[in-house]
């Protein structure tokens, strides 16, 4: 198996593990939701976040991974990002209707492409642009119902939109520079994130449900799923952070608005939830836009590995030929000398040699 192609595998299978894992844990939440009331949403992402780490801690233990320290201050900063993100879109949600909050998930797309263009001078053809647009056309169809507008929930939402976005960007530039993995980025940054929402959770929730999450009745159903939520988190927050090292910020939102039309569907076909023809119709069209940009990016990837191997070559091609310029250099040298005076001829020379 050849290098490239271990790892287009390893991405496949990144992607394949966020797209399984999310869905589970929106099933297993939407249950808790609805059947068992819990609407906790905050402090049940912090309780995920702690036993994601505690996962880590173990395997790291048992040595499954390489425990890597590098910058703290960027550790810190980008945790403590994570956090607030989180937190910032779930108070979105809680002072906004459900269609400005999906509008809201959706600009997290173009903002991306926006400041990757801007920061890093990423360049993003026209076919790639074309296929992300008919992508949020389907799912903004498909999603989007009412556009209740209020000042509070527009600030909530662009203050959501860049933190979700910058974190999401210093997923994959922090674990280039430093040269960490996922697991490794995920490991030390987890801690951060969880003490931020330890904290700002309870309050949060209580702030939009007007409940206190520590005297809600915890039965033993609600615990077993609760429990069952946070394992799959785990696979959750580590595929996160996979697949924006294995690809992009923007491939990972693409990936997200797939998972959005995979639990729309599920509902309708499994659970009879109600529906429309314009869902129908939406869905369709984002999945003809993920296809598109896959097709699309594919073959810009390939394209760009074989210029790169192109100019790879060129220079070893060049480093062979370089020897060879050099020999004859000396010859010119040594013919160029030959022809000459000896030094013992040249004026002032017997005086060099003597002293």
């Amino acid at each position: 198996m050849t290098e490239g192609t271990g790892r287009q595998l390893g991405t496949v299978g990144a992607l394949s593990l966020s797209v399984t894992s999310s869905v589970a844990i929106v099933i297993c939440n939407k249950a808790l939701l609805t059947t068992f009331g819990f609407n906790f949403a905050t402090t049940l992402t912090s309780w995920h976040l702690v036993v994601t780490f505690c996962s880590l801690h173990v395997a790291r233990m048992l040595r499954f991974f390489e425990h890597k320290p590098f910058d703290s201050h960027t550790v810190t900063g980008f945790g403590l990002l994570n956090g607030i993100s989180i937190g910032l879109l779930n108070l979105c949600l809680g002072f906004n209707s459900v269609g400005f909050y999906q509008m809201t998930k959706l600009a997290i797309i173009p903002c991306t492409v926006l400041l990757e263009t801007v920061f890093l001078r990423k360049v993003f053809s026209r076919k790639i642009q074309m296929a992300l647009f008919v992508l949020l056309l389907g799912v903004g169809i498909a999603t989007v119902t009412d556009l209740q507008l209020n000042y509070l929930g527009s600030v909530l939402s662009i203050l959501a939109i860049i933190t979700t976005c910058v974190a999401q960007i210093m997923t994959n530039t922090i674990q280039k520079k430093f040269k960490v993995t996922s697991t490794q980025l995920l490991y030390q940054s987890c801690p951060y994130q969880a003490a931020t929402l330890l904290i700002s959770g309870p309050f949060l929730d209580g702030f939009l449900t007007k409940k206190k999450v520590f005297s809600f009745n915890y039965t033993s159903p609600v615990v077993a799923f609760i429990i069952l939520s946070c394992l799959i988190s785990v696979s959750v927050n580590f595929s996160t952070f996979l697949v924006i090292g294995k690809t992009s910020p923007v491939t990972y939102q693409v990936l997200g608005h797939l998972k959005t039309c995979l639990v729309l569907a599920f509902g309708y076909i499994l659970l009879q939830n109600p529906f429309s023809w314009h869902n129908v119709f939406g869905i369709f069209v984002a999945i003809i836009g993920m296809g598109l940009y896959s097709f699309i990016s594919i073959k810009e990837t390939q394209q760009k590995a074989i210029e790169s191997h192109s100019q790879s070559a060129q220079v070893a091609k060049d480093k062979e030929t370089e020897p060879l310029i050099n020999v004859d250099a000396g010859l010119n040298d040594l013919q160029n000398s030959s022809n000459k005076s000896p030094l013992w001829n040249r004026p002032g020379g017997a005086k060099d040699l003597e002293a």
